[in-house]
């Protein structure tokens, strides 16, 4: 509290001498944009390291996705996470280790498995699966902890004009609200990579080819090769069946299917991860929607009348009978292709992709509870739950964060690709490890030769060994921005990325970032010609697991 008054008050102090045209101005040693969880361990770890530190939280709550909703934690090998994001779930164990959590049920009555690790490991003390509010109570309390961290909530970037650059650094950024921000490195938190983007540095959206850097799995998948979320049997994609005149059901794409392989602007699916319970006590019930429309679904129900006993969502349980809900199968939660132009939208075209998203999966959970059609099992178990009272109390018990799982993704000093995750190419300079299968969520829906409706670009490829991730892959060229470290939106093909964009390799990455940043401010140097070496000594000393730990 005291430093945010300080904060507060040296604002103050700063718009009193100011005239109206002039920003509000901040200086510290290093600012960090987005106040995701890579950003946070980013800040923290800046801190540690003894520099002054502006977090600029556009977000206002801290944690992005792993306070809001992403609590069944993409763990992959729990051997390679180390340093600030194991200590990230250490906390989390601690905060569960108080009986006072446990409001809904008792300790020893969870018992959920994580992704490949206990739910709760008592013997190294760490916890995977946790609530939203128990994580943002975490990322809040280990920022107070260091006083040198100024907070700033609720700041954009000015993605147009906000980025000041001398010779190739910056030298500000400045925000829609008017705050300029001044530092000697920066580091782009953002799952979209504003900061990295408006800073000139050369970036992709969408799928490469395979043949551009010699994958397999990347580029347009109208193949069900790896593909666990299609449609397993015909299902017809239009208004009326057998009339191939009437038109496409809604959600079925018009445009051509493209050769296997072959690079596209497509991204993978977006949604929200659902936080739901059926504790009755602590339960708000999902009403009907503005604007629902049953006719939205239709699809649904051709697939259900395929597959009548499947239950398409995915229900992770988390303490106090909670959920972390995902998508699964043809027809679900993703709302495929309708999140195309998010990348380089503005603000507020972001934000209306991010409500057509809420009042997609709000609408398809009151059809699956009401609507006769659907099977009577899936109608019951979706009726079983609703909103928790408890969580995201400022946005009305819905998630705060979009799923963003890909947006902008940097082309920097290297490029991550399957070959680096498959460990079949070197990778040097590692600065992090990551273990999660190739995971790519469908990217768009078509009309077939035979006029049935299928997904494709959903591609799940498990990994035999965890792999390196490359200094390099943080960083842009040289020649696009010397004190720039981009540890969210980093340097990785589509497939890659699909592995990496886990929330404990983005904590991972966040840290060695904030290190490989202390040491170029401290020596005025390019992050490009920080000493490998040093970099390398300091993050296995604070923690870092840079290579495979076999066991």
């Amino acid at each position: 509290m005291f430093r945010i008054v300080i904060a507060m008050s040296l604002a103050a102090l700063l718009c009193a001498c100011k005239t109206p045209q002039e920003p509000d101005v901040l200086s510290a040693d290093i600012a960090v944009y987005g106040g995701t969880s890579a950003g946070v361990v980013a800040a923290i770890q800046a801190a540690k390291e003894g520099k002054s530190v502006v977090l600029l939280a556009p977000e206002t709550h801290l944690g992005a996705m792993s306070s809001s909703g992403l609590g069944f934690t993409d763990s992959g090998k729990t051997r390679t996470i180390g340093g600030l994001a194991r200590e990230f779930y250490h906390r989390i164990w601690k905060e569960y280790q108080k009986p006072e959590q446990w409001k809904f049920e008792r300790r020893s009555q969870f018992s959920a498995g994580g992704q490949g690790t206990r739910s709760i490991d008592d013997e190294h003390e760490l916890m995977w699966i946790f609530e939203p509010h128990v994580a943002t109570r975490v990322f809040e309390d280990w920022v107070r902890e260091y006083p040198q961290i100024i907070l700033v909530r609720g700041e954009y970037l000015n993605r147009e004009s906000g980025v000041e650059k001398v010779g190739g650094r910056i030298k500000s950024i400045t925000t829609l609200n008017n705050l300029k921000v001044c530092a000697k490195v920066f580091i782009d938190a953002t799952f979209e990579g504003d900061l990295m983007a408006a800073s000139g540095c050369k970036y992709a959206v969408g799928r490469e080819s395979n043949s551009q850097y010699g994958e397999d799995f990347n580029g347009y998948r109208a193949t069900l090769e790896h593909n666990g979320h299609h449609f397993k049997k015909d299902v017809d994609a239009h208004k009326i069946k057998g009339d191939r005149n009437s038109g496409l059901l809604k959600y079925v794409s018009d445009e051509t299917p493209l050769p296997i392989g072959t690079g596209d602007d497509r991204i993978q699916a977006y949604c929200y991860r659902m936080c739901l319970t059926d504790e009755p006590s602590n339960m708000i019930e999902i009403g009907k929607p503005e604007n629902y429309n049953p006719e939205d679904y239709e699809l649904y129900i051709r697939y259900a009348e395929t597959e009548p006993d499947f239950f398409p969502l995915i229900v992770s349980t988390m303490p106090n009978r909670k959920t972390d809900c995902n998508n699964k199968g043809a027809f679900s939660i993703d709302f495929i292709g309708e999140n195309y132009a998010y990348p380089e939208a503005d603000y507020a075209q972001r934000a209306k992709i991010a409500k057509a998203h809420k009042d997609y999966q709000l609408g398809l959970l009151y059809f699956w509870k009401t609507d006769k059609r659907v099977p009577a099992h899936v109608r019951e178990k979706i009726a079983k739950f609703g909103l928790p009272k408890d969580e995201f109390l400022q946005s009305e018990n819905w998630p705060f964060y979009l799923y963003v799982r890909e947006a902008r993704r940097m082309l920097g000093s290297y490029v991550m690709t399957q070959r680096n995750c498959q460990n079949t190419a070197d990778t040097p300079k590692s600065v992090g490890m990551g273990s999660y299968s190739l995971d790519s969520h469908n990217a768009s829906r078509y009309e077939d030769d035979c006029g049935f409706v299928q997904n494709e670009g959903d591609t799940q490829v498990r990994l035999k060994e965890p792999y390196k991730i490359s200094y390099g892959a943080i960083i842009p060229r040289k020649a696009d921005c010397e004190n720039l470290l981009v540890p969210v939106a980093c340097s990785a093909t589509h497939i890659a990325y699909g592995s990496i964009r886990m929330e404990p390799v983005f904590m991972i990455l966040g840290q060695s970032a904030a290190v490989a940043a202390a040491m170029a401010s401290t020596s005025n140097s390019a992050v490009q010609d920080v000493d490998y070496g040093k970099l390398s000594s300091k993050l296995i000393a604070d923690g870092q697991i840079l290579e495979n730990p076999r066991k």
